[in-house]
């Protein structure tokens, strides 16, 4: 039985082929052994600065195969990796730090004045770990910590929004972790051969598939440079030269592909797998991709981060009309899916219900929050006879006359964006804090993909909307920030006092 995620190097890639390209990035490639050979390192740094296990260390790189292999290193030495956003503004990143409260954090001297804030002694630079010092590297201890984790301990920290303002860590293990790749793996037939293209960050949940896949059957990483990533036909030059054949993008990358007419342009013959999460897949752009990529297998999964990467999938297999939503399938292999009503009842085909989920596939739960953690990972209404837990995602979804589930939105006012899970009421709680903002509510435009900021000043003060996005840019990355603002003179309100946000949607939806 497989303990932990390094068993898929040590017994995977590095025993068959230690010599193959693991990863790509840039003008730099690194074989299996090489991987391998500076994960080892960084762990003996990691273990030389504190001899501890089970503890957090955050990686604050810039995407390239030196996140990979301190992930590796981190994991080497017993302990958790957490990899941050380099380009989120400081207020954010010095946030995550306090809730999280790593011990050691890994990073580069360009990026040393981002964490200023953070004691000398807690800093370990990259340069220094591959200075071309040899170092000793004890085989025998780091076969020890090897040794000693098992699969239910902590594997990973990924950071996802939090209403309060303070993001909410994930704590997923090597368990729920190997579930996952083992049906993925099982399902797929993935047989090393793959070229992945790596374009989502990787402190985004697409990057445990890609990792471990690389780890346990031997593919390749290709690295798709960030300034590449920002110009679709760039990357589509770049997945063309570099023979590409599987990608796991945001469907909001493929739509923009596909509506600037790139894939009719360049020849894409080695794609074979196209995986695709995070939000819905407009079946008009997905039909159009199809027909342009007739030998790629096209999947559509669907999770939230605490269910390590994703729990549903659909395999697209037959023809859909262009006002026809696209299903997210059925469950993953050892994981449950169900569909609870407001009376905790199982529900029917063709009611709708809030998707639940239970099996090995559940995140630990929040770092540092059991107060939130006791929210959502509850216990099963279904079941009184022994304890159980199963995750309430907030989505609501029903069950066609096929047994497949179909995704209908949120329960709350959380949503998914550019691929990346958002919940409105951080924004709020942001917006709320400017000076002269008297109400806020920020909603999302689904048909024209904009994070929309209703909002009234007090009386006599003129805020503008390009002053409220330069204060939340100082506190968001892009992605959350509102591209739609309407300033109103009172937001309407409900009966009880509460703003009226059935209206305000109704007044984008043009129906009010």
């Amino acid at each position: 039985m497989q303990r932990n995620v390094l068993e898929y190097l040590e017994q995977g890639a590095m025993r068959r082929f230690p010599d193959k390209e693991a990863i790509i990035d840039g003008e730099r490639t690194y074989s299996f052994a090489e991987l391998a050979r500076g994960a080892k390192i960084c762990a003996t740094h990691i273990l030389q600065r504190r001899d501890t296990t089970h503890q957090p260390v955050v990686v604050f790189l810039p995407k390239g195969a030196n996140v990979i292999i301190a992930d590796l290193g981190i994991v080497y030495s017993g302990n958790i990796y957490t990899n941050l956003d380099t380009k989120s503004p400081a207020q954010r990143v010095l946030g995550i730090l306090k809730n999280i409260d790593p011990f050691l954090i890994i990073t580069c001297r360009p990026l040393a004045a981002q964490l200023c804030a953070i004691p000398q002694e807690q800093i370990l630079f990259v340069e220094d770990m591959f200075s071309g010092e040899e170092i000793d590297v004890d085989e025998a201890l780091l076969f020890r910590r090897l040794e000693g984790i098992i699969d239910s301990d902590p594997l990973c920290i990924i950071n996802t929004s939090g209403s309060t303002g303070i993001p909410k860590g994930v704590v997923l293990c090597h368990r729920s972790t190997i579930d996952f790749m083992d049906w993925c793996f099982d399902t797929f037939a993935f047989d090393g051969t793959e070229r992945i293209g790596s374009l989502s960050p990787f402190y985004f949940d697409i990057y445990t598939l890609e990792l471990n896949l690389c780890l346990a059957k031997g593919s390749t990483i290709v690295i798709i440079p960030e300034e590449t990533g920002i110009f679709p036909a760039k990357v589509m030059e770049f997945i063309a030269a570099q023979s590409i054949s599987f990608i796991f993008w945001v469907p909001s990358i493929m739509v923009n592909i596909y509506n600037q007419g790139l894939l009719d342009r360049f020849s894409l013959a080695a794609l074979k797998t196209v995986f695709f999460a995070g939000e819905v897949f407009p079946t008009k752009h997905l039909n159009g991709c199809r027909r342009a990529l007739p030998g790629a297998r096209f999947v559509n999964l669907y999770g939230p981060i605490e269910i390590t990467v994703d729990c549903t999938y659909f395999v697209v297999d037959r023809e859909f009309a262009e006002d026809e939503s696209l299903p997210i399938g059925f469950p993953c292999r050892n994981t449950d899916i169900l569909i609870l009503n407001e009376q905790n009842e199982t529900c029917g085909t063709g009611e709708r219900g809030e998707l639940c989920v239970r099996g090995s596939s559940l995140a630990m739960g929040y770092w540092n929050d059991p107060e939130k953690t006791a929210k959502a990972f509850v216990r099963n209404p279904l079941n009184n006879r022994y304890p159980e837990l199963i995750y309430r995602t907030g989505d609501l979804v029903y069950r066609n006359d096929r047994g497949e589930i179909m995704f209908l939105g949120r329960t709350d006012y959380q949503i998914k964006h550019l691929g990346y899970r958002i919940e409105l009421l951080e924004i709020e709680h942001q917006v709320l804090s400017l000076e002269g903002v008297a109400n806020a509510c920020v909603l999302y435009n689904q048909p024209a993909k904009q994070i929309t900021l209703f909002y009234e000043t007090h009386r006599d003060v003129d805020v503008s909307s390009a002053l409220i996005r330069k204060k939340l840019a100082e506190v968001f990355p892009k992605y959350m920030l509102p591209t739609a603002f309407h300033r109103m003179p009172e937001l309407p309100r409900n009966p009880n006092g509460k703003i009226d946000r059935n209206g305000l949607v109704a007044m984008l939806r043009g129906t009010a």
